[in-house]
């Protein structure tokens, strides 16, 4: 979706809720709390956001996460929850990598890296956004991707795991599975969309995907439905990261065969391997209130912080490593 089209739908009054916001960075760290707790190090690099909770271990018999953080790096106040993903590089020619700076989003400005979040009740083109939809419980936590993955037939597996090449901060098409093949000149938008069918029972489960499912037919765009066995149908979570690719748009940087020079954190050039981990955290029922009111993009139900309050939320590194231009 182009920006003039978000700033359009912005004029609409729907008939319930798509919350759009930005969440500063918490951390750049080898810890993985979800697939790995307690591990440290973790098997390779993530960059996180949310609240201050967060560690390497993160226990869901510890407790609610909601109540134990102090403040988060998200818009809006009352989300401590935890959202991350991998991190990446640029692989010089020189064989030195080099960590890719990540920058805000549209409408943002200020916001030091981190991501957008969206939770939404229907596709973006449907501007009154009519569903019900039933808010994550304390405790909930869901993976989507698969970090192995280095082929498109694996990664057909999960429908909306994709990358925008930006020819400026508003493009939003085409989206493709792979890493973009050439240079981006406004950088490079990796878009992780989560399953919107929960089995309404488990919090979790071993693979931390199973209790989730896509729509039985069609799409979450198109409002399929969902099958019997993940009959709640829940919002969708959406996370979108812009990789300040632009620095590294000089070729005779690149490998000399001219090959896609950017790699995540867990080795994979290809993009197939893309992932996103979340932790819910939000206060009370803070969230299924936002999804019952006429909130669009902004939320009147929900406590707004400044992005300097954004920015100042941080947790200590645990890893003691340099990952900025190694080789």
């Amino acid at each position: 979706m182009h920006l003039n089209s978000l700033t359009a739908l912005t004029l609409v009054a729907p008939a319930s809720a798509l919350i759009r916001f930005g969440c500063s960075q918490l951390v750049v760290e080898r810890l993985d709390p979800l697939v790995t707790p307690g591990l440290n190090p973790s098997p390779h690099l993530h960059q996180i956001i949310g609240g201050n909770a967060f560690n390497v271990t993160m226990d869901p018999a510890s407790g609610d996460i909601a109540e134990k953080a102090t403040c988060t790096t998200c818009q809006f106040s009352e989300d401590l929850s935890n959202y991350w993903t991998a991190v990446l590089f640029f692989r010089a020619r020189n064989g030195s990598y080099h960590r890719v700076p990540q920058i805000p989003n549209v409408g943002f400005d200020g916001q030091q890296g981190g991501m957008t979040v969206y939770y939404m009740q229907d596709g973006l083109a449907n501007y009154q956004q009519t569903s019900k939809v039933t808010a994550f419980k304390t405790g909930f936590r869901m993976l989507i991707g698969e970090a192995a993955y280095r082929a498109k037939k694996d990664a057909n597996r999960f429908r909306q795991i994709t990358y925008t090449c930006l020819q400026d901060i508003g493009t939003r098409f085409p989206e493709t599975m792979h890493l973009p093949k050439e240079p981006c000149q406004a950088g490079i938008m990796a878009n992780v969309r989560f399953p919107t069918c929960w089995d309404g029972k488990n919090l979790d489960s071993p693979d931390h995907m199973s209790h989730m499912s896509y729509p039985e037919t069609g799409t979450f765009e198109n409002g399929g439905p969902c099958p019997t066995s993940h009959p709640v149908r829940v919002p969708q979570l959406m996370y979108e990261t812009i990789w300040d690719t632009s620095k590294f748009n000089d070729k005779e940087l690149w490998p000399e065969d001219r090959s896609q020079p950017f790699v995540w954190s867990m080795d994979d050039s290809t993009g197939y391997g893309s992932h996103g981990d979340y932790m819910f955290g939000w206060k009370g029922d803070s969230l299924q209130r936002a999804m019952d009111s006429p909130c669009y993009v902004n939320c009147p139900t929900l406590k707004t912080q400044s992005i300097d309050a954004m920015n100042k939320c941080s947790v200590p590194t645990v890893v003691d490593e340099n990952f900025d231009g190694c080789e």
